[in-house]
């Protein structure tokens, strides 16, 4: 548990803020509020499912922002939502289902992993440069989808990242179009998370609270502060938090 301490909200409003600027302006922001709900004194299960509810609003913002892209996409939306509400939901019943020891074993690898992809984003983006008119790869592009999904409902850190490699490499569209279905099926995956683990998983809801509103203002006016920064400057600084709190977590798991 956490105290409810003003410098301890105080320190996750901000923590909030930052992240959801972050996911407006680069990606990759619960990678900043899973290591602020463990520097508060929250266990690594509880953090996770944690950050995973709080993120919920950010979402909401981007879809919101992104609505127009959609258009024209409702067939590949109803499909790659589809198979990410199923990959969510089994994703959220492995971390509820196997002990808690398991989810400390491989998490520092899951930030590991979500700091190597989120690093690599710009290569990745020039390697799947989508090819925009041509036919989604939907035998290869569902799965991938499907896995992703899972890969969130478990953890979820840089699950933006991992969504958007996946649809640039199987759907061919502009990268504007399909970062837009990256966004709804972000919140596609918070939505299941959110209701999965509103019933049986150990969230705080007194940070959720201050997260959440605060993610969702970073969102909207923060990404104005944030991209008067280069991208670079906010994507080698989330790297290397996560690489800390990840090498943190294997040292001390």
């Amino acid at each position: 548990m956490i105290d409810a301490s003003p410098g301890t909200l105080a320190f996750l409003l901000v923590a909030g803020l930052v992240s959801g600027a972050v996911n407006a302006a680069a990606g990759g922001g619960s990678l900043l509020v899973f290591p602020s709900l463990l520097a508060v004194g929250l266990p690594p299960l509880a953090a996770n499912v944690t950050n995973s509810v709080a993120q919920w609003p950010g979402y909401v913002g981007i879809v919101a922002g992104v609505r127009h892209d959609l258009r024209g996409q409702g067939r590949r939306v109803l499909l790659t939502s589809a198979v990410s509400v199923l990959g969510a939901a089994l994703g959220c019943a492995l971390l509820l289902v196997l002990p808690s020891a398991v989810f400390d074993a491989v998490v520092p690898a899951l930030v590991l992993l979500a700091s190597a992809v989120f690093a690599l984003q710009p290569l990745l983006r020039r390697w799947t440069a989508p090819t925009p008119g041509a036919p989604d790869r939907l035998a290869t592009l569902l799965p991938s989808v499907f896995l992703a999904a899972v890969y969130g409902g478990y953890f979820g850190g840089a699950l933006g990242v991992i969504l958007i490699t996946t649809l640039s490499l199987f759907a061919r569209d502009s990268l504007v179009r399909l970062n837009a279905v990256k966004g709804l099926l972000s919140l596609v995956v918070a939505t299941v998370t959110v209701v999965y683990f509103a019933v049986g998983a150990p969230v705080h809801w007194l940070a959720v609270a201050v997260l959440a509103p605060a993610t969702l203002v970073g969102g909207y006016f923060g990404a104005r502060v944030a991209r008067r920064s280069p991208e670079t400057v906010l994507r080698v600084a989330v790297v290397l938090l996560g690489v800390a709190v990840g090498i943190y977590l294997l040292v001390n798991g």
